[in-house]
């Protein structure tokens, strides 16, 4: 990954002191008046003698004849990810993904059964590039994402994964990509989104405890330290939090990931709506948390998802895309 690229990506990435950059553009030096009176070219290397707080302020480079600039990070890059930021295709270069496309549904809300007339489109999905862009050195993203507005006024808010990324979250139970697999609106699937639907039950093993229970973690202390110290917290993520716990009861229980929670409906509108307190939500969580404990206890998921399957599916699925034309 590029400096620009982590620079967009995260706005909290500063380049470090004593970093080598290059410029990706001619640069102005200027003398005491503020008068041009040179340029440092495309390519010339410097190093960072002084890093910004935040990526909007420039960075002050030292050249070898000691002139010293101030650059901003869109007109830098590493030196030792040059090439990579040459081979990395940034998503205007990417071939439209959209004919490879294997699978695509609707989750978020709307899946939940907690939509309401303002909810956003959320649309999750997967696709495999032919053989030839799969192979060249020409990297393809893992995952691409878009926001347009729908018909109705509402976000469509698309994300799409490439295949092995997508199996590769899933055999970790990410608790996003399973309820891609299990979500009750497929908008499209081609024969090998069916096939990879059929085998779903291959990613799910008590490994699902452990991956769960670490959102669920992370997802209240956050809550906690947002009341210690603002005396909020966002409502939204601790209804996520609660239809969390209420899945991974499930999925240890029934083998299936349960997505369409309208049967919770009531309480989970409750806690998006504002009317539960926190301590409330806490002792809810405290009580679905053991249900989870004891329900990974009496499990009989197996101890480990179905690697083997899941590669073979990924090989055979490679091997359908090798003399597909990618023009």
């Amino acid at each position: 990954m590029t400096v620009n690229s982590i620079g967009k990506q995260d706005p909290e990435f500063v380049i470090p002191a004593g970093s080598q950059v290059v410029l990706t553009a001619d640069q102005a030096i200027r003398d005491a008046s503020a008068n041009v009176s040179g340029f440092k070219k495309s390519g010339s290397v410097g190093v960072v003698i002084k890093c910004p707080s935040h990526n909007g302020q420039p960075y002050t480079l030292q050249f070898h004849d000691q002139t010293e600039l101030e650059v901003k990070i869109e007109n830098l890059v590493l030196r030792r990810a040059e090439i990579d930021q040459i081979l990395d295709r940034s998503l205007d270069q990417v071939s439209d993904m959209r004919p490879f496309i294997i699978y695509k549904c609707r989750v978020g809300s709307r899946a939940f059964g907690l939509s309401n007339d303002d909810s956003d489109d959320d649309q999750r999905g997967i696709f495999l590039p032919p053989a030839d862009l799969e192979w060249s050195m020409y990297r393809l993203p893992e995952q691409i994402e878009s926001k347009t507005s729908g018909l109705n006024g509402q976000v469509v808010d698309e994300v799409f994964w490439e295949l092995e990324k997508f199996l590769k979250l899933a055999l970790k139970a990410n608790p996003n990509i399973l309820e891609v697999l299990w979500s009750p609106i497929v908008i499209e699937t081609s024969s090998l989104g069916q096939q990879l639907r059929e085998m779903r039950s291959c990613f799910l093993s008590r490994h699902l405890y452990k991956t769960y229970s670490g959102y669920v973690l992370s997802q209240f202390r956050r809550m906690r330290n947002s009341v210690e110290k603002k005396g909020t917290f966002k409502r939204k993520h601790a209804m996520h939090l609660i239809r969390l716990l209420h899945s991974g009861i499930g999925a240890l229980q029934t083998g299936q990931i349960l997505v369409d929670v309208s049967h919770h409906r009531e309480e989970l509108l409750e806690i998006r709506n504002g009317d539960v307190d926190f301590e409330t939500i806490k002792t809810r969580a405290c009580e679905l948390d053991a249900r989870f404990a004891k329900a990974f206890e009496k499990s009989t998921l197996p101890d480990q998802p179905d690697f083997q399957r899941v590669d073979q599916f990924l090989i055979a699925a490679r091997r359908s895309m090798v003399h597909l034309d990618a023009s």
